[in-house]
């Protein structure tokens, strides 16, 4: 499956966005779907996953209340509507695929999501 996220951008803090990863080759029914965010030096990090059917989702501690991922299986595209964005969420936001068909939180969070587009960059400035 490929996957190419799109809608970054230079953003006040406090303003919103919204991410989208569109997939080709596969559908995404068949995935778990997660958005990763690496800034600038830093390591990578999971900030939100989704399963397959979208009935389950988490989130890092960082995000939690200001992130959420959705999908839309018929369009084979999953998103990450960001509000109340903070200079520290400055970094590359990529999505990525795993082909878990399962729905335990721990496991949502730490599975391989092998799959992974190109990211966008989201910039807040302060």
């Amino acid at each position: 499956v490929q996957l190419q996220a799109s809608g970054g951008g230079l953003v006040q803090a406090g303003g919103s966005l919204r991410l989208s990863c569109v997939a080709s080759g596969q559908t995404i029914s068949d995935y778990a779907m997660a958005w990763f965010r690496q800034a600038p030096g830093g390591e990578r990090e999971l900030v939100a996953a989704i399963s397959r059917g979208g009935g389950t989702t988490t989130y890092s501690d960082s995000v939690k209340g200001r992130f959420t991922i959705f999908r839309d299986n018929a369009k084979n595209s999953v998103y990450l509507q960001i509000h109340g964005l903070e200079p520290e969420d400055t970094a590359v936001y990529f999505c990525a695929a795993d082909p878990y068909k399962g729905s335990h939180l721990n496991t949502l969070r730490t599975r391989q999501y092998g799959y992974r587009g190109q990211g966008t960059l989201v910039t807040v400035s302060s």
